[in-house]
């Protein structure tokens, strides 16, 4: 057949017939079986079987491929509801138009000519045909055919375009591949194109034995352990010996033994009936195995009597603890209330229980008088004894987490820490939720259960340090625990039950008070912590510090004695901090210097530690703090500043050059200490003539230093510094070197408050300095200094700059309210000068 015809079409649904290849297809539409009948009427029942471009039910010329197959029809089977028939492609055909006729489609259709190879004994077409029989004939064994059927098959078919076209009809392939191959007429292409399908079949069915046999392998071994397990049972039964359900059992009776609200106790007989009905081997069953026990070993009920003896508590503070007056104050207040709380329950519960026994009401109307009593007043009672959370806010190494310790011992409690520095995820307070694979209570609610009681000391240490992720913010989850109003409820996603929080005392420690939330800050009552003095270090040190390290270092005492200037060495040349941690760190360096002169045999006896000891073993001194200066000079004064580490002092430099009248600013000056210059420079500009200070001097630059410039510097308490230097300066008067002053100043020369007073004054009596000026309402803080401080040095309370400058000045004075200049230093007018404010 070379020449055109004119065919009937059937259309394709789904599928492609190919030459060479008998198909059996089902025909129900009408148009199809009028086609189908016209075919049947030729003499050589001919028809093109072309493939539709969409699976739709009815379709046109415009929704059919181009090229197909021209068919036989070999058989024809009809039926109600449509026929059956078995086509055989006999070649590829083109259509070149199709069209409706007589409510049918017709082609007019060209055979279309295959591309034979060239040569067909070329060795790469000759290894291309092989290898696509034989991945052929793996391909019909792996799907299951039989060997004989795929021997016939191949022993038949000798034509490599016939292979392709018998391959490409029974492979799996989407309709599209199928037509691709169809209209593919080089039979060499055809062959690799058919060869890459049948290895990815090959590849297909080669991944489902895999997982097949890894299923059937999990299958195996899991009946064969369901085996063993019913013989394991059965030899314990016959050897009397417990499979494990004697664990569960006493599970059982401890969750019974608890007494809870009645919505823990649904939750937990709710649980407790999924387990049994899981029973061990299911996959859920450990997970509410291991929730139950966790419920199990919560303290419900448990409580750690409470010994509140205040003389006692007093005796155990002032053991554990040198210094920190204000604190064990506040503490010991604190369990004061507790006491006499206590104390009041007692003898209400005593007058109730009297009361129903002197009416003769019975044991029983005794019992429902004790019940009715406790159930307002108790609430009432237990309401009232609400713990305040504490906040111990102080620098490092003060003793915040240690008398907390020293808080629980003194009231007979158990005692618990966690540490919430760096914790970023609100699960670590809350606990996660148990859907997610090893989930686990909160920290909470793990410190709970590790003290064994519902009434510990409960210690949130570095709660400032808390940290925001994009799993949520742990100090919003710290909000209802620490809320005495609300943690009787606390709930947390682990448990999904309410746990009463109120007993517990709850004590957090922070650095930084205003790193920590303002709603969380809220709840709790601050402490401060302050800084020690060289004093009280010194004490510490002797008390506790040393006797420590001697201990850590195997050593005694009388191997090893430091003397009392040797500490004062430690404290003021290698020591740099409010608290004592590098203390006892470089006691400890001394310790093993010690030990190993010791171990060495270098010395007999003990080795007693002087001054001049220290630098010889410890190496040179590693701070450098501040020394007042020894002489007055124009245009430096001493301020002082405080850090967290403690207090020192520092020098603020004026110097005047040529220039155009501007003010320099240098030193790493933070923008709150640069307004504190600048509203110096207006102050010193706009009382230019009360203070002596010629209009020239105004013409020129101004350079203001504050050294140590790798320090960045902020705050406005070195307002009062900055003016007394530049006033110094501009002025050609002396500031006196013995003077260390703090205070912000206004535009106006009054001088405001400012905070970290003690730490400052005792900063200045370390540098040497003698007198010390502060704003005068700060002169309530004083209170703080221990009295040996305030003994030593001269303290001048002062309210405008005109008195500060009257103090820092030399030879300047202050009378009624008004800066005084003497006579000789007036330039010679004679004339007596003032300043007020």
């Amino acid at each position: 057949m070379s020449e055109s015809m004119t065919l009937p079409v059937l259309p394709l649904r789904d599928a492609v017939m190919f030459p060479g290849v008998t198909v059996p297809v089902a025909v129900g539409r009408p148009g199809t079986l009028k086609a189908i009948e016209a075919a049947i009427k030729s003499n050589d029942k001919l028809l093109f079987a072309v493939a539709q471009r969409q699976n739709l039910q009815e379709v046109g010329a415009e929704g059919l491929y181009t090229i197909g197959t021209v068919a036989r029809i070999v058989q024809l089977q009809r039926g109600l509801n449509g026929s059956q028939l078995l086509v055989r492609g006999e070649q590829r055909g083109i259509a070149l138009r199709i069209a409706e006729h007589d409510e049918y489609l017709q082609a007019i259709v060209r055979p279309a000519e295959e591309m034979v190879p060239l040569d067909t004994d070329d060795p790469a077409f000759q290894a291309l045909y092989r290898e696509s029989r034989d991945r052929a004939a793996e391909l019909g064994r792996r799907s299951g055919l039989p060997e004989e059927v795929i021997d016939q098959v191949m022993e038949t078919v000798d034509d490599p375009g016939r292979l392709a076209d018998l391959v490409a009809s029974y492979a799996e392939m989407p309709t599209a591949d199928r037509q691709m191959l169809l209209e593919t007429l080089s039979v060499e292409e055809r062959l690799r194109r058919v060869l890459v399908q049948v290895q990815r079949q090959i590849g297909v069915l080669d991944a489902q034995d895999s997982i097949k046999s890894k299923v059937q392998e999990e299958l195996g071994d899991r009946q064969r352990e369901m085996y063993l397990r019913e013989q394991l049972k059965a030899i314990q039964d016959e050897l009397n010996e417990d499979d494990g359900t004697s664990d569960l059992d006493e599970l059982k009776e401890k969750l019974d033994a608890l007494e809870l609200k009645d919505e823990v106790r649904k939750e937990i007989d709710r649980e407790w009936a999924r387990l049994s009905r899981i029973g061990r081997e299911g996959m859920e069953s450990q997970v509410i195995r291991t929730y139950l026990e966790t419920i199990a070993e919560l303290p419900w009920n448990e409580r750690t009597p409470e010994h509140l003896d205040i003389p006692e508590a007093q005796a155990i503070l002032d053991e554990d603890h040198y210094g920190l007056d204000d604190v064990k104050d506040r503490v010991l207040e604190f369990l004061s209330v507790r006491a006499l709380h206590g104390q009041r329950a007692e003898e209400e519960a005593a007058a109730t229980e009297e009361s129903a026994a002197a009416e003769g009401a019975g044991e029983e109307a005794r019992l429902d008088s004790l019940d009715e009593a406790e159930s307002p007043k108790a609430s009432e009672a237990q309401n009232d004894n609400r713990s305040p959370i504490l906040l111990f806010v102080g620098p490092p190494g003060v003793g915040k987490t240690s008398i907390a310790k020293s808080i629980a011992r003194a009231m007979g409690r158990e005692y618990v820490r966690i540490a919430l520095g760096g914790v970023r995820d609100e699960a670590d307070i809350r606990g996660h939720r148990r859907t997610y694979v090893g989930a686990m209570p909160g920290r909470v609610i793990q410190g709970l259960k590790q003290a064994k009681t519902r009434n510990p000391v409960f210690l949130l240490d570095e709660v400032d340090k808390l940290g925001a992720s994009f799993q949520g913010n742990p100090a919003s989850a710290l909000l209802e625990v620490l809320d005495p109003a609300q943690n009787d409820t606390f709930t947390d996603h682990y448990l999904g039950v309410p746990f009463d929080l109120s007993e517990v005392l709850f004590i957090s420690t922070a650095n930084f008070i205003q790193n920590i939330p303002a709603p969380l800050l809220d709840r709790m009552e601050v402490v401060d912590f302050t800084g020690y003095t060289e004093a009280e270090k010194l004490e510490i040190a002797r008390r506790y510090l040393l006797p420590r390290q001697l201990s850590q270092n195997a050593l005694t005492d009388e191997q090893m004695s430091v003397t009392d200037e040797a500490l004062g060495t430690l404290i003021s040349g290698y020591t740099r901090e409010a608290g004592v941690r590098q203390l006892e760190r470089e006691l400890g360096r001394l310790g093993r210097k010690v030990a190993r002169r010791i171990a060495a045999q270098e010395v007999d006896g003990g080795v007693e530690i002087d001054a001049e000891d220290v630098g010889e073993l410890l190496g040179r001194p590693k701070v450098h703090p501040e020394e007042a200066a020894r002489e007055d000079q124009v245009g430096i004064a001493t301020g002082m500043y405080y850090t967290p580490v403690g207090g020192d002092i520092m020098f603020v430099e004026a110097e005047t050059m040529e220039g155009k009248g501007e003010l320099v600013l240098t030193g790493q000056l933070g923008d709150v200490m640069k307004e504190s210059a600048r509203a110096a420079w207006s102050f010193a500009r706009s009382h230019a003539d009360l203070l002596q200070i010629d209009p020239e001097a105004f013409k020129v630059d101004v350079h203001l230093h504050v050294p140590a410039g790798a320090i960045p510097k902020d705050g406005p308490s070195a307002g009062i510094t900055m003016s007394t230097a530049l006033v110094s300066r501009l002025s050609g008067r002396p500031v006196r070197h013995d003077v260390a002053m703090t205070g912000e100043v206004t535009l106006s020369g009054r001088v405001l408050p400012i905070g970290g007073v003690k730490e400052k004054v005792l900063g200045a009596v370390r540098a040497g300095i003698t007198t010390v000026m502060l704003p005068k309402a700060n002169e309530r803080d004083l209170e703080d200094l221990p009295d040996d401080v305030r003994e030593r040095i001269e303290i001048h309370p002062v309210e405008d700059l005109g008195e500060a400058l009257a103090i820092a000045l030399r030879g300047a004075a202050y009378e009624n309210g008004r800066l005084l200049f003497p006579e000789s230093l007036t330039g010679g007018d004679g004339l007596e000068r003032s300043l007020s404010h």
